[in-house]
């Protein structure tokens, strides 16, 4: 069905084509703007708080939340959660995972029709970030952030520091 075997690495450039081809043959190619795209992935989050705020129920939320928040909805109650999900049922790690997709080909065909290599991109902003974030000075901005928060919030907390 995926035209991928399941031990075959799946890439931006398959997934671009795949989405590509979906939208051509169902004639969504004229919805499928950069700013549609965008929309769909947050779309009316914001009217649907509005009317929760003055209907006071969330009958009708999911029609007002776009894929983010769908995603934002699966994590909404459960706190922070342990790596590789251990005490999810299989069937929440399969809709997480629909969910996931949902943001990921969304992603994929805004980048497309904006023209924007994603690969490329993303490959771009990571080593962005290690340029602006080096090991030895990101983890000590981590320990100097934590002192400053932990002795603007609990002056009684002794910190050790090094020279």
């Amino acid at each position: 069905m995926t035209g991928v075997s399941g031990d075959e690495s799946v890439t931006l450039h398959f997934l671009k084509k795949k989405m590509a081809e979906f939208a051509k043959e169902r004639d969504w190619d004229h919805f499928h703007s950069p700013r549609n795209l965008l929309l769909a992935l947050v779309s009316h989050y914001f009217l649907g708080f509005l009317l929760f705020l003055f209907h006071g129920c969330l009958a009708d939320f999911d029609r007002y939340v776009g894929e983010v928040g769908e995603l934002s909805e699966i994590f909404q109650w459960k706190g922070e959660v342990p790596k590789g999900l251990p005490d999810w049922k299989e069937e929440e790690k399969v809709h997480l995972g629909e969910e996931l997709s949902d943001v990921l080909l969304y992603l994929v065909r805004l980048s497309d029709i904006c023209g924007v290599d994603l690969g490329k991109a993303a490959l771009r902003k990571v080593e962005l970030n290690a340029i602006k974030y080096p090991p030895a000075s990101s983890l000590q901005r981590l320990v100097t952030n934590s002192d400053t928060i932990n002795s603007t919030t609990s002056p009684d907390v002794h910190h050790h520091t090094t020279a």
